[in-house]
C-alpha cells in the first residue's frame, strides 16, 4: 500500500472498538431477543464467513445465510424479507443496497470497514483511471459503491482469473484495483496486461511464507490453502489457491487430514461443519518484519457483535446504522455488477 493509504488504515484501526465479552446468560438472552426482533421486523440476517462464529450460527439458525459478499447480496435480493441486516463490512452493506434498493439495509455498525476500501478513495482512483483511458477498469468487490460506479467490471476472487482471461482474449488491457496481490495473481495465471492499484488486505498481507514452510514441515500431511489476496511468496507454496467458498470446498474435498489455512480464521466455522474430523491450523502471521495488525482476523469484521446487532434491530427506524447509497451512484455501479453477474452465469468453462 502507499504511505498515504497505510496512514488512512491506521487512523481507522485506531477507532476500532471490539464488542465486549458476554457471560453465558447475557449471550443467550441476546440471541433470543435478536431472533424475536428479526421476526417482528420482517428482517433476515446475512453474515460473512469472516464474522464471529456466534454471528454466523445465529444467521443460520434464523433462516439467513453465511457466505461471501456477493452471495450475501444475492441472498438478500431473493429473500422475501423487507429488511436486510448485513453482518460484515460497509462495502457489503452497500452492495446489498444496490442490488435491493427497495429494501432497508441495516448493519450492526457502519464503522466496520475494509483496508482495501479505505486504501482506494474514489477521487484518487478516478484520477488514476483518467491517466490510463485505454484500459478496461476492473475493480474487486471489496470497494465502495462510488469506486464500483467508476468501473467497467466488478469481480470477485472466485471468477477473477476467468474474467481477466476472457478480457485478455478480447485484446483488452486491464486496470485492476484495489488488491495488488490478487491483481498480480490473475496476471500470472492469465498472462494479461494488468496495471495494479497499490492496495492490500491487512489480514492476508501478514501471512509469512517462511512460517508456512516451517509449519508444513511439522505437518507433512497437511494441505496449504491460500486466499489469493496473500503475498506472492505465500501463494507460491499453496496446494489450493481460491476464494473463501473455494477454500471451504477444498477443505471438505481434499483427502488430507490437516489444513493450513491462510485466510481470516472466521472461515473455520464453516470449514469445520463441512470438513468434520479434520484439523484446521491458522497460517502464521508472526516472523521477521511482522506487525500483526490483524493476526489472521479482520478487526472490522470483529466489530459485529450480539449487542450492536440487537441495538440496530431495537431501533424501529434503523436510522443510526442504515445503509444509503446515492441513487445515481447506485445506478452506475449496477452496470458493472450486472456484467459480473451475467459473466458468472455464462462464463466459458
Amino acid at each position: 500500500m502507499t504511505a498515504e493509504a497505510i496512514e488512512l488504515v491506521r487512523e481507522h484501526l485506531d477507532r476500532v472498538t471490539p464488542p465486549e465479552s458476554l457471560d453465558e446468560s447475557r449471550r443467550l438472552q441476546l440471541r433470543q431477543r435478536i431472533t424475536e426482533l428479526l421476526r417482528e421486523r420482517d428482517a433476515v440476517l446475512v453474515a460473512h464467513y469472516y464474522t464471529d462464529p456466534e454471528i454466523q450460527s445465529l444467521a443460520e439458525e434464523t433462516g439467513g445465510c453465511v457466505s461471501d459478499s456477493l452471495e450475501m447480496a444475492r441472498f438478500g435480493k431473493e429473500h422475501s424479507a423487507t429488511t436486510l441486516v448485513v453482518a460484515g463490512v460497509r462495502f457489503m452493506g452497500e452492495t446489498a443496497k444496490i442490488l435491493s434498493p427497495e429494501k432497508r439495509v441495516l448493519m450492526p455498525t457502519l464503522e466496520a470497514t475494509c483496508s482495501l476500501d479505505i486504501g482506494c478513495p474514489v477521487e484518487q482512483f478516478s484520477a488514476f483511471c483518467d491517466q490510463h483511458p485505454d484500459r478496461t477498469v476492473v475493480v474487486y468487490a471489496n470497494t465502495s459503491a462510488a469506486v464500483k460506479a467508476r468501473a467497467d467490471w466488478v469481480v470477485t476472487s472466485s471468477i477473477a482469473v476467468d474474467l481477466i482471461d476472457y478480457l485478455d482474449k478480447r485484446g483488452e488491457k486491464i486496470l485492476w484495483a484495489p488488491d495488488q496481490h490478487l491483481g498480480r495473481y490473475v496476471q500470472q495465471k492469465t498472462g494479461a496486461d494488468v496495471l495494479c492499484w497499490e492496495g492490500a488486505c491487512i489480514v492476508h498481507e501478514e501471512f509469512k511464507a517462511r512460517g508456512v514452510i516451517d509449519l508444513k514441515k511439522a505437518h507433512p500431511d497437511a494441505a496449504v490453502l491460500v486466499h489469493p489476496e496473500s503475498p506472492e511468496a505465500v501463494v507460491a507454496i499453496a496446494d489450493v489457491v481460491g476464494s473463501t467458498s473455494q477454500l471451504i470446498r477444498a477443505a471438505a474435498e481434499l483427502p488430507n487430514p490437516t489444513m493450513i489455512v491462510a485466510t481470516d480464521r472466521g472461515i473455520f466455522y464453516k470449514m469445520q461443519q463441512l470438513a468434520k474430523g479434520k484439523t484446521l491450523i491458522e497460517a502464521p502471521t508472526a516472523g521477521s518484519g511482522a506487525t500483526c495488525r490483524s493476526c489472521a482476523h479482520c478487526p472490522w469484521m470483529a466489530m459485529n457483535g450480539l449487542e450492536n446487532l440487537c441495538h440496530v434491530l431495537e431501533d424501529e427506524q434503523g436510522a443510526g446504522q442504515q445503509i444509503f447509497v446515492d441513487p445515481d451512484i447506485a445506478a452506475r455501479a449496477m452496470i458493472p455488477l450486472d456484467r459480473m453477474l451475467a459473466f458468472g452465469r455464462e462464463r466459458p468453462r
